[in-house]
């Protein structure tokens, strides 16, 4: 659904990945809170459920916790846990106070795979990078790494109880791990016929990837769209893309029975999931590689100063929603049936998906908060990941109202876009080399 961060509604939106089409060794830990029981990972339906665990304690401010950018010296792999309290241990801190995080590892972190690049699947945060690694959420202590399994910048796509890679060996094939152990479990049988095919989104019955036609002198002046079957991991369908577009700049998703993309060619583009024959396409003002929603057979997008909503059926507006301001939308999600969005002007947005039509607009959050771009609701509160800026860090809003309750910011200097996963009781958060466990609440 929503990869990867999945949403906390899964079932409302689909998982959003990363990846475009013309007009027509171990890291150390440090573990720095309390721990509660942890689930079994579960699946469900086409992909996998994120039910979330929590235990812990408040810590001090930001200000007051100092830098917490650079794990301790620990043994690899030895997240230490410190306790075994039950879920509601975890209590609202005063306003304005953020959380201590419960631990923090590095990470191996590229920045290139997107939203894909953090995931939440049960009790464990997969951190896309070279190692991958899986983490135990609730004490940080690494449950696999694989070294040299994918390639740089490869986006954490999952559908079907199955997490699929790009091969790093650079073989035209896609391989699928099992996201509990890391082991593999499947692999694509495409032959020659495809140069680096790049996955861009998964459910229980294809894997889509785009893919470059390999000539015979070995170029690839044309590329495919193609779905490849999850049983047998051969070619179900491939349709060739407009002269011109390019594999990369890809934000796709799963919705039932259509596939969906937008793209660096200023296109939106929907295709049917069980033949590829492309149902619509429609071009929009502005280069789209940010996340889109769907929900109840709408298609929502930012285009520069407005929200788009297109029907999924043939992509006729429904409605639109103007900033007002000289500022740009950034990608909305759908969670818990509101939208929420942030602009460039660092004001936070929630709207009635089916109409349009605003709930509340935050506009006093410029000298506050930085513009949040990835999203997840817990209870009452929603959680941002900002963008690159100095005030940023992990926001959280009261969701009913869009008042800004606290920033976590690890004081790292960093540079680099925040990264959140996560449901239940904990947060996955992810900033440059690190990887960090917030208390949700």
């Amino acid at each position: 659904m929503t990869a990867f961060t999945t949403p906390a509604e899964a079932t409302e939106l689909p998982r959003i990945f990363r990846k475009n089409e013309m007009g027509a060794d171990d890291m150390g830990v440090r573990d720095t809170g309390a721990v509660s029981r942890r689930r079994a990972l579960r699946l469900a339906g086409t992909g996998l459920s994120l039910a979330l665990l929590g235990a812990g304690a408040w810590g001090c401010s930001p200000e007051d916790q100092g830098d917490q950018s650079k794990p301790d010296a620990a043994a690899p792999g030895n997240g230490k846990g410190n306790g075994d309290a039950d879920a509601d241990a975890f209590k609202t801190p005063p306003p304005g106070q953020a959380p201590k995080p419960l631990w923090e590892a590095a990470a191996a972190n590229d920045g290139l795979g997107g939203t894909a690049s953090l995931a939440v699947i049960g009790d464990l945060a997969l951190v896309a990078g070279d190692p991958l690694v899986a983490r135990d959420l609730v004490t940080g202590k690494e449950k696999w790494s694989r070294k040299g399994v994918t390639t740089p910048g490869a986006q954490l796509i999952l559908g079907g109880g199955t997490l699929y890679l790009a091969s790093a060996e650079y073989d035209g094939d896609v391989v699928g791990l099992d996201p509990a152990t890391g082991k593999e479990t499947w692999r694509s049988r495409l032959g020659k016929k495809f140069s680096q095919p790049r996955p861009i989104a998964a459910d229980d019955r294809h894997l889509y990837v785009f893919a470059g036609i390999l000539e015979k002198d070995f170029t690839t002046p044309n590329n495919v769209v193609a779905a490849i079957d999850t049983t047998s991991g051969k070619v179900v369908w491939q349709e060739q893309r407009d002269a011109g577009t390019e594999e990369t700049g890809i934000t796709a998703q799963v919705a039932g029975d259509r596939l969906l993309y937008t793209d660096y060619r200023k296109n939106v583009t929907v295709r049917d999931t069980a033949t590829g024959h492309q149902v619509w396409t429609k071009k929009i003002k502005n280069a789209n590689f940010d996340q889109f929603a769907v929900y109840k057979g709408l298609v929502i997008v930012a285009d520069s100063r407005k929200l788009r909503a297109l029907a999924l059926a043939d992509g006729a507006e429904r409605w639109t929603l103007d900033t007002g301001d000289f500022t740009s939308f950034n990608g909305p999600q759908v969670l818990d049936g509101v939208l929420y969005v942030s602009d460039q002007l660092h004001g936070m947005w929630a709207v009635t998906p089916e109409t349009g039509k605003t709930v509340w607009h935050n506009k006093d959050l410029l000298e506050k908060a930085a513009s949040a771009w990835q999203f997840t609701k817990v209870g009452n509160t929603l959680y941002g990941a900002t963008q690159l800026d100095d005030k940023g860090g992990v926001h959280a809003f009261d969701a009913a109202t869009g008042k800004l309750r606290w920033t976590y910011n690890d004081k790292s200097g960093a540079n680099q876009q925040w990264y959140l996963a996560g449901t239940g009781k904990r947060l996955a958060a992810m900033h440059a080399k690190h990887v960090y466990a917030l208390p949700a609440v």
